[in-house]
């Protein structure tokens, strides 16, 4: 058993600060007068459980609402402004004068978070912040966005998100992560508090979340270890979804379109038009008179050809036969969410939530080429795969009348793909997931609140691709328990410190425990003024796929690596976010310095790799390496506002920017990582294998990037651009080139793998704009047309594979 230890000297202190804080205790004062009333939701009627009423000149004193949506607050006499706030809605600040002895009641309907963005809250640590709380840098996407732009899978709109790239289906948080093909990702994804990411190859399952029922999308920068788990190493995505409300709910979305022909016409491999449809629906009521339990039914079906075409048709060496009609892309996927309240006892909620998904979709490695066949596939690097896969979410919280929340979750996720081309693998993984938590906020102990639990997760896996080991069949565990203590100290200082302890193996081969620690504070300087300083530890294990996989795809492998260790990572933040008014217009800037510092750097590198031909006939494709010691440093900027003005505040901008810089690099260049290759006997480092070296950049990372959306509402009528600009990549695998020009000496056969002409004359970066514009009318239906890549550049993010062309889309939206 391997034990990696990470804590730091400061931990003792850190202790010992939240002790003494912990030990001062609340006293009540005679004379005072008391405020009640209740919390609901606007429109619904449904009681807030758990929404937070506190003092805006002084967080630490306040209370929650109960299992009714009732509260009540005991203040000494005089004049406060009370802030209301709850997970998802608008925060709402209330002038009062309390009176000894006399009792104020104030009840309240809280809005939906919209299309405004002043005061909503956060829960991406597991718990309810405002903006202004936060302990790290976290950015908010409205819901609204993701039916603006017709977003069909969600990662497509999390590209618009400052500081965030997704590079072919892989997340990337600051930089913190190069190309991996989706395996082994760096960034935790969490759907209401459970992870969606694929345990036996570490890829998010995008295509499951539900983008018809997102109520809030929160992206944490930096490592959310300690609460999250060990995918967080560079950052967490957070999905909540939404329940039923007092009045029901129905909505359906239908559109349709096509990709353009893109403007180079030779690259053109379809006949006619390439069309685009689909169609996503919602239902959500209460099922009882009581309005005890919540039904909550969604689904949605895309269909499309797809904008990457089959191999050019010719006698291969590695043969292909898959045609234009093959490669066609169907998904169909339906959930649900189901809780009851129980009326005997008092907190008691349960429920399950479920999924059922099947897909059949391509997966293309590489591009024939640079010129006509840009958006065709090279060949036996297609993939066609049907998926199916479903999990099934049972669960039960208890919510006392003294505010301890207990959370009980679990899960069961099977998935089954079956590859329905070349070689014709098959894979089945199946996931059992646990999950308890505790939280409470302390009545007794002034401005403290904590939260704690453990977890447990065991992967099946029977995978025709993961047989380095001897077998198809392979699991893994992990195990893992946290807590995490914040204090609040006077009106300006909050003080956060956590711990995680992690255990993981797989088939009891290597096992592993690392414990993590973080530690935060945020510091009111001035009224609209934060400064928040934070450093937590993560880690990152090999998955399944990284150590067991063996397999070729046509003139490529991807290759095993049983000595991969794991990857352990600190991350340092300062940070300072200004609120702001201008006119009509408020805002926050936020600002953020970081450092992040990696051990045993894991890459996903080309090169060839296989002395035996066993898998393919060149040796050569991708391999997780370690590659020693990096750090990634940058700058992060972004800017949220609203502005609403006119007659009835008809007039309505929404603006979402931001600008990062990150400055990746090796921090051991001439570390060798492995050796004794039978093509070219070279010692494999960063140094012989970067196209780059000089620079130590590391690579498949933007140095530079800005995201801008912003979106113009005027009585139902919006109009919306987004933009986002990619510096060029700095550095690739220089084994590409290598590739290129072996294929180029074998004949027609071998069609010349082309890229070094591509890198070198249009790695220039990339400016790509979409855009929307649209009508809502009768407050029920919505039309637009929606533009994505309206330039129609033919552009390249990671190396041998296109990004789409233009697609237009007309998109009717009915709400019932």
């Amino acid at each position: 058993m391997k034990i990696i230890v990470r804590i730091s000297l400061y931990l003792p202190l850190i202790t010992l600060v939240v002790a003494m804080g912990c030990c001062y205790c609340y006293s009540q004062e005679a004379g005072k007068g008391k405020i009640t009333g209740s919390i609901k939701e606007k429109g619904s009627g449904a009681p807030l459980i758990g929404a937070n009423i506190y003092l805006k000149t002084d967080l630490t004193v306040g209370t929650t609402a109960d299992l009714d949506g009732n509260y009540s607050i005991e203040l000494d006499p005089g004049k406060y402004t009370l802030m209301y706030s709850y997970t998802g809605m608008l925060s709402v600040t209330r002038e009062v004068e309390v009176k000894e002895g006399e009792t104020l009641r104030i009840n309240l309907e809280m809005e939906p978070f919209s299309s405004s963005f002043k005061e909503i809250v956060i829960s991406s640590g597991r718990y309810d912040r405002t903006p202004e709380q936060l302990m790290v840098t976290t950015e908010i996407m409205r819901k609204d966005l993701l039916e603006s732009k017709n977003v069909v899978s969600v990662e497509t709109a999390l590209d618009q998100i400052p500081g965030v790239n997704i590079l072919d289906e892989e997340p990337q948080i600051r930089g913190g992560s190069g190309f991996t093909f989706g395996v082994g990702s760096k960034v935790a994804v969490i759907l209401d508090q459970m992870p969606m990411i694929n345990a036996a190859a570490g890829k998010p399952n995008w295509d499951l979340i539900p983008v018809e029922n997102i109520n809030q999308i929160e992206v944490v920068k930096g490592p959310g270890s300690v609460l999250t788990g060990a995918n967080a190493m560079s950052g967490a995505i957070y999905f909540k979804t939404e329940y039923a409300g007092e009045i029901p709910k129905t909505k359906v979305r239908l559109y349709g379109g096509m990709y353009a022909p893109p403007q180079d016409t030779s690259r053109k491999w379809w006949n006619g038009n390439n069309y685009i449809s689909g169609l996503s629906f919602l239902h959500a009521r209460h099922l009882d008179s009581a309005k005890t339990i919540d039904l909550v039914f969604s689904g949605m079906g895309n269909f499309e050809q797809g904008y990457m075409g089959a191999p050019v048709e010719g006698n291969y060496t590695i043969p292909d036969s898959t045609k234009n009609e093959d490669v066609k892309s169907n998904r169909l996927r339906f959930n649900l969410n189901l809780r009851k309240q129980s009326q005997k006892i008092k907190g008691l909620a349960y429920g399950i939530n479920g999924s059922f998904m099947k897909e059949l979709a391509p997966t293309v490695l590489a591009w024939f080429d640079d010129s006509s066949g840009f958006y065709r596939a090279y060949p036996g690097t297609i993939l066609l795969k049907e998926t199916t896969i479903f999990y099934i979410d049972p669960f039960v919280n208890i919510l006392t009348q003294s505010g301890l929340k207990h959370q009980l979750m679990f899960r069961v996720m099977d998935e089954d793909v079956d590859q329905k081309n070349g070689k014709k693998p098959q894979a089945h993984t199946t996931s059992l997931f646990g999950q308890y938590l505790y939280s409470k906020r302390f009545s007794n102990i002034k401005g403290l609140y904590a939260i704690g639990g453990l977890s447990g997760q065991q992967t099946y896996s029977n995978d025709s691709m993961y047989t380095a080991g001897g077998s198809t069949k392979n699991e893994a565990t992990n195990v893992s328990l946290f807590l995490e203590v914040e204090k609040k100290f006077g009106k300006e200082l909050t003080f956060l410190v956590g711990f995680r302890g992690e255990y993981y193996a797989i088939n009891d081969e290597d096992q592993y425990i690392v414990p993590l620690i973080r530690a935060s504070l945020n510091f009111k300087v001035f009224q609209e003024t934060f400064l928040r300083v934070s450093y937590g530890q993560g880690v990152r294990f090999p998955t399944i796929a990284e150590r067991k996989i063996r397999y070729g795809f046509g003139a490529f492998g991807v290759f095993d690596n049983p000595d991969l260790e794991p990857e352990t990572a600190w991350n340092a933040e300062l940070g300072i976010k200004q609120g702001f008014k201008f006119n009509t217009f408020y805002g926050y800037l936020d600002v953020a310095g970081f450092i992040q510092r990696y051990d045993n750097t894991v890459e996903y590198l080309f090169g060839f790799w296989d002395t035996t031909g066993s898998v393919n006939g060149f040796g050569a494709g991708f391999k997780f390496v370690n590659t020693g010691k990096s750090q990634v440093s940058g700058l992060d900027i972004s800017l949220t506002g609203n502005a609403k003005w006119g007659k009835e505040k008809a007039h309505n901008i929404n603006i979402m920017a931001g600008y990062t810089f990150v400055l990746p690099i090796s921090l051991e260049p001439d570390f060798i990582y492995a050796e004794n290759n039978s093509f070219f006997d070279l010692t494999f480092s960063y140094d012989s294998t970067s196209v780059n070296p000089e620079s130590k950049i590391l690579k498949y990372r933007f140095k530079h990037t800005v995201k801008v959306d912003m979106e113009y509402l005027f009585k139902g009528f919006f109009i919306g651009v987004s933009s986002r600009y990619f510096s060029k990549m700095e550095n690739i695998d220089n084994s590409i080139y290598k590739f290129e020009d072996i294929t180029s000496v074998n004949g027609k056969g071998t069609p010349t793998m082309l890229y070094r002409d591509y890198f070198e004359n249009h790695n220039n970066g990339n400016l790509l704009f979409d855009a929307r514009i649209g009508y809502e009318f009768k407050e029920k239906y919505k039309i637009a047309l929606i533009a994505n890549n309206v330039l129609n550049r033919s552009y390249s993010l990671r190396p041998l594979k296109p990004e789409p062309m233009m697609n237009i889309v007309l998109q009717l939206v009915a709400s019932l």
